[in-house]
């Protein structure tokens, strides 16, 4: 079966919103009525965060976010366990988002067994060294038809995105800047590199991340690539909700024109 990522970006080329939300928050129960509710409405894709202890990629908020879900019981069994069956209610891709330590202690083809079992479509590691995937590990993800998603900051050489290109499966995040997630960005101060992605003429689509929190820096994303991802906006939005499909609800339609 094809995957469901490709199948999105195969009749889906340009506004793809992507929406990430951490695992176990802001309830332990919360996972699925939070990836419900955003399929519900419009996200057209969702990045689900594995809590780590030590999250070095992510800003304040989702470390936080990832700390209150560890707190709440939150960990890689417990998520298989409520993401078991997920697949008779959700039928947008599901991203996984996390780091290598913990897919090492579950076991890394037991984890991408699981994956496969539950229906998750691709994974982000930012930790896992484009090499040792490429010499280690590809065969597995290949052989449970999990995407491995790779980032690109605009420090990133045009040899290494290329590289990047061709081991990647899904699409490409393209970090929007060398820092954490979460800090404001002025899309304006982005558009070279953006513009330098866009005329690689990659492979795979392109989503932006870092800073994309409301219509208009997802639009100002959107013009340069199949679309972007929020994260940190999201979570905010989300963390003291009393209605958490009412929330979801008034943030996805402050981003896109339903």
């Amino acid at each position: 079966m094809q995957n469901r990522i490709d199948q999105l970006f195969a009749k889906k080329q340009h506004g793809v919103l992507n929406i990430y939300c951490t695992a176990g928050f802001p309830q332990l129960n919360d996972t699925l009525p939070v990836m419900t509710a955003l399929q519900q409405h419009g996200a057209d894709l969702i990045e689900l965060g594995m809590p780590f202890s030590d999250p070095l990629a992510d800003g304040p908020v989702i470390q936080d976010s990832s700390t209150k879900a560890l707190q709440n019981g939150m960990s890689l069994h417990k998520l298989f366990e409520q993401l078991s069956g997920f697949r008779d209610r959700i039928q947008v891709p599901v991203i996984l988002m996390g780091y290598f330590n913990p897919v090492l202690t579950y076991g890394v083809e037991a984890f991408c067994a699981k994956c496969a079992e539950v229906g998750v479509d691709g994974i982000i590691v930012p930790d896992l060294p484009m090499a040792e995937y490429e010499n280690e590990y590809r065969p597995v993800f290949e052989k449970y038809n999990l995407h491995l998603i790779f980032l690109v900051t605009p420090e990133t050489s045009e040899e290494r995105i290329r590289k990047i290109d061709s081991l990647s499966k899904g699409f490409l995040y393209a970090v929007s800047s060398s820092s954490t997630t979460g800090k404001d960005k002025d899309m304006g101060d982005q558009q070279a590199y953006f513009e330098r992605l866009k005329k690689l003429q990659l492979s795979n689509p392109v989503l932006i991340g870092f800073g994309i929190k409301d219509k208009a820096t997802f639009e100002a994303a959107s013009a340069h690539a199949n679309g972007a991802i929020i994260g940190t906006a999201f979570i905010k939005a989300i963390e003291h909700s009393q209605n958490i499909d009412e929330t979801v609800k008034t943030f996805i339609s402050g981003i896109i024109q339903q």
